[in-house]
């Protein structure tokens, strides 16, 4: 990471949310990645990387937070680097799909762009750690995370959405990333739900009772 290890550590600790999207971090004793605003506990430094991007730290083996859900990060010039070429590249590949539908190639996304397939790798390598390739398949499986979350379209319907050629590869790369089946996701945003719901409640009443109980003290002490 181009910032250095402490100013990465340091904005990670703060939840500093002007970082957001520059970059991740991946625990290792975890094996998740997470973003900078990540609202579950940090951890100890000595047990921490940093990645310029998701597909980077998808690479070395991190499954993605459920938590600060890095799909939502914001697209930011850090995470795509600071050469026009490389923002084109992933620009095309992230938001039109220049390498999900049949018939495209690195090769053909590397000629769009002016330049071999070996230049344009050596300019991911150099900026997002990652290759083309890595690069649009943690796109699809974002865009599917979204869909997921944020829809309720079936399985079928969010597979080709996001760009994947088949249901059964959805779901083999869905698995891969994230450790478990995208419809197990789907039952985990519903229970997410009703906790959250069962939570609010609670507070309301909390809260209710706070006002009741001062309301008689005041009377009381009158």
């Amino acid at each position: 990471m181009s910032m250095g290890f402490a100013r990465g550590d340091r904005a990670r600790v703060a939840r500093d949310s002007s970082y957001d999207g520059r970059f991740f971090t991946g625990v290792r004793t975890t094996g998740i990645y997470c973003r900078p605003v990540c609202p579950v506990r940090p951890a100890r430094s000595t047990n921490v990387q940093f990645f310029p991007s998701a597909a980077a730290a998808e690479a070395a083996g991190f499954r993605p937070c459920l938590r600060c859900r890095p799909e939502t990060a914001p697209f930011s010039n850090a995470w795509i680097g600071s050469r026009a070429t490389v923002e084109r590249a992933v620009r095309l590949i992230v938001e039109e799909g220049a390498l999900d539908q049949e018939g495209t190639s690195v090769e053909k996304l590397a000629e769009r762009l002016g330049m071999g397939r070996r230049q344009l790798a050596r300019l991911f390598a150099r900026h997002l750690k990652a290759s083309p390739s890595a690069v649009a398949r943690t796109a699809r499986v974002q865009r599917a995370k979204q869909l997921i979350d944020e829809t309720d379209k079936s399985m079928v319907e969010i597979a080709v959405l996001a760009g994947f050629g088949s249901l059964r590869r959805f779901n083999a790369v869905f698995v891969d990333v994230y450790g478990r089946a995208p419809t197990e996701i789907r039952r985990g945003r519903s229970s997410r739900r009703i906790r959250h719901e069962v939570d609010t409640v609670g507070r309301n009443e909390d809260e209710r009772t706070r006002r009741l109980v001062g309301g008689s003290e005041g009377i009381n002490a009158r």
